[in-house]
């Protein structure tokens, strides 16, 4: 086996992470400000594409974890990224909130229901039936189907809410047509991340708390991984997939240390 090189770059997942809700998980706070100190780059990712980084640092703050709006990924940001490289300059219709349309008009994207080059599909808190509807009748028409992640259920104060993959399964039965998903797991969502702060999956590490999306993505990139028991993935759960974090830990508190002693 090849000894592991030093560790220099982490990408954290946010949700179950560094926060539950708009609370900060014990530890987050010391984490950043370790990172912050060490001179190790970072990113914080989220496939939340409703608020932008501008947003997301707000509500960081205020939970008094402070990180720069540059230092936040999100999938809005890597569905931009990723229509960008694909057809520069295109037409998109959009289901989806701030994130996601901010991140299109800064690409030169514009938006519009007059035969689009793609219907892309994000995250709201409102989705709307006739919304719905027009999105299916262009990918009738033969608009490209794109989503932002494969999520099927948010979070709220109240349980669960349904979100981008539900829908985005409702589109697909409707169509036939299913859609490309950005955001993780897919492997596309750490490569971006790793270009956006010009780091090397072989000295860098990806934190989070769901086995099937932040761990197999981390896994499929390359990257060594650290899961979290503080949100979705239980430590008796491990076990029931085929493949496994690189370290378990209780929470992000346990992680402070390693940002040094990986080094």
């Amino acid at each position: 086996m090849t000894e592991p090189k030093p560790v220099e770059s982490w990408l954290t997942d946010m949700d179950g992470v560094l926060v539950h809700e708009e609370r900060a998980i014990p530890g987050a706070s010391e984490f950043i400000g370790a990172l912050q100190t060490s001179g190790k780059k970072f990113l914080v990712l989220t496939n939340n594409s409703i608020f932008t980084p501008r947003d997301l640092r707000a509500r960081l703050l205020a939970g008094g974890i402070d990180v720069p709006e540059q230092s936040i990924w999100t999938s809005a940001l890597a569905t931009a990224q990723f229509l960008d490289d694909q057809r520069p300059g295109g037409t998109a219709y959009v289901i989806g909130e701030a994130g996601l349309t901010t991140a299109l008009h800064e690409i030169g994207y514009v938006l519009t229901e007059r035969a689009p080059d793609y219907v892309v599909l994000g995250e709201t808190r409102t989705y709307s039936f006739e919304a719905i509807t027009k999105a299916i009748r262009l990918i009738s028409e033969g608009a490209r189907f794109l989503a932002t992640n494969p999520d099927p259920t948010g979070p709220s104060q109240e349980g669960p809410l349904p979100a981008t993959g539900s829908v985005a399964a409702l589109i697909t039965r409707a169509t036939g047509v299913a859609p490309y998903f950005v955001g993780k797991p897919n492997p596309l969502m750490m490569r971006s991340a790793l270009n956006r702060i010009e780091a090397h999956s072989e000295t860098t590490v990806m934190i989070g708390d769901r086995m099937d999306t932040d761990i197999i993505s981390g896994l499929e990139a390359g990257l060594r991984s650290v899961l979290v028991l503080t949100g979705s993935t239980g430590k008796h759960e491990v076990d029931r997939f085929p493949y496994r974090p690189t370290r378990i830990v209780e929470s992000i508190a346990d992680v402070v240390p390693l940002v040094t002693a990986l080094a």
